[in-house]
């Protein structure tokens, strides 16, 4: 499928600007077709990157360190595939490794790589925790995500405020109940 042009996607906006009732002509809207075409190439960039690469390189030199890492708060932004309206939230992302680290830096890219693309929240959680346990090979991998859907507190059922929670845990923070346990503990801050 050959991607469309600049031109394109801001003639594309036009049309739905009509289509709302405005003229794309007025004062105020003549560059907004530009605009929202420039946003969405950032808003979407996830199509122009495999978030998986950010994962590989790592650290092996971890002095013996045998304990979970986790990065909590990793603000989402991401799009309903269903509305392309906003999801924003916040990823918690953790493992145990084996043998190797990687750059904590690198799980938020992560993150923000398979975000910055028409989601679904569940497909979401599941792409972080699978790259990084396919990547990295740690003993398991934990991946919880809490976002507000723009679909849900803008529109439809209009309820500000609900969030959807997701999880996906993989390994020993599945299996083990103490480690499943502290995985979910330490996402909580506690």
């Amino acid at each position: 499928m050959a991607k469309p042009t600049q031109a394109e996607a801001e003639a594309a906006v036009k049309v739905l600007i009509e289509w709302a009732g405005d003229d794309p002509g007025r004062e105020g809207l003549l560059d907004t077709p530009a605009r929202v075409a420039r946003s969405y190439r950032e808003l979407f960039a996830g199509y122009s990157a495999e978030p998986r690469d950010y994962l590989t390189r790592t650290f092996e030199e971890v002095a013996g360190y045998d304990e979970l890492v986790v990065l909590r708060d990793i603000r989402v932004v991401s799009f309903c595939e269903h509305h392309m309206l906003p999801v924003i939230g916040r990823a918690h992302v953790g493992y145990l490794p084996r043998k190797r680290v990687v750059g904590i830096s690198k799980l938020a890219r992560v993150v923000h790589g398979f975000a910055r693309r028409l989601q679904i929240q569940e497909k979401l959680t599941a792409e972080i925790a699978e790259s990084i346990q396919d990547i990295l090979e740690p003993q398991g991998v934990g991946v919880v995500i809490e976002a507000e859907h723009s679909c849900m507190t803008l529109r439809g059922v209009n309820t500000p405020g609900s969030t959807l929670t997701t999880s996906r845990l993989l390994g020993v923070i599945r299996d083990d109940p103490r480690t499943r346990e502290e995985f979910l503990r330490l996402t909580r801050g506690a």
